[in-house]
């Protein structure tokens, strides 16, 4: 009878080792499931993203009378050494502003503005109120143009990434961190877009053309992409790598066992 406890006892210890490395993978497809809080969490910390040297701005301001701010605009002065003064519709010649190594930009009329660790929304308001002082009631757009999106999960190389297409696109960004996996879900990509402080989300399917109809197609400033994992990774995620190994030590344990129970009923 106590040989008997003694088995039980060794077999007991071994699967209650492998429990504890089961409930391990278990919190691991937790953490899977929890993809779109982080997704969105990430949007809404983007959009807190301040101004770094190197970065791009386009910077356009207008009022009612365009002809007051056209000094404020960088076009006006391309004009003035252009044969052509036609204005440009396209978005390929829009002008913008680098910020150096300093973290400065060089606008008109106003000089040098310090921009690093400044927020796209601070410096649209220290233009605006400095350009007031010369135009009534201005409008002053600021936006990144080599914006940056991050892109999680299922692809090759995660992270966040800077943009420099005039229109970038998900399959872009998607290309830049080196395509899904084969456990990627292609039919479950989801894009996290903050909006007015607000996130907002779609789950596209790139196996259906339709996709790039969708709003989100086409990427903005501070956008989480996140690659849903397919089945077949998750059956993966369930089965520990060592099951194998953990097998073999219990049967070298139980036979073990079996030895010392012989050698003690002798």
């Amino acid at each position: 009878m106590m040989n008997r406890k003694l088995l039980l006892a060794f077999v007991g210890i071994v699967f209650f080792f492998y429990s504890c490395k089961t409930r391990d993978k278990a919190d691991e497809l937790n953490y899977m499931q929890n993809a779109e809080q982080i997704a969105t969490a990430a949007a809404v910390s983007s959009q807190l993203k301040t101004i770094q040297k190197g970065d791009q701005l386009v910077i356009f301001v207008t009022a009612k009378n365009m002809e007051v701010v056209k000094p404020f605009n960088q076009e006006y002065y391309s004009s003035q050494n252009s044969i052509s003064t036609t204005p440009s519709s396209t978005n390929a010649t829009e002008k913008t502003y680098l910020v150096n190594s300093d973290g400065n930009i060089d606008f008109p009329i106003l000089g040098t503005i310090h921009t690093t660790d400044k927020t796209l929304e601070a410096v649209k308001e220290e233009l605006t109120q400095r350009i007031t002082a010369y135009v009534k009631n201005p409008t002053v757009t600021v936006r990144l143009a080599n914006f940056k999106v991050t892109v999680l999960g299922e692809v090759k190389a995660p992270g966040q990434y800077t943009l420099s297409d005039i229109n970038p696109t998900l399959l872009s960004a998607i290309g830049l961190a080196g395509d899904l996996t084969i456990y990627g879900k292609r039919e479950d990509v989801l894009v996290v877009r903050n909006v007015n402080g607000q996130p907002t989300k779609e789950r596209l399917n790139l196996l259906d053309a339709n996709f790039a109809n969708s709003p989100f197609f086409y990427l903005k400033q501070g956008d989480v992409i996140y690659v849903s994992s397919n089945e077949t990774k998750a059956k993966i995620a369930r089965q520990d790598p060592n099951t194998s190994i953990y097998i073999a030590v219990a049967g070298t344990i139980i036979g073990l066992a079996g030895i010392f129970i012989t050698i003690f009923k002798k």
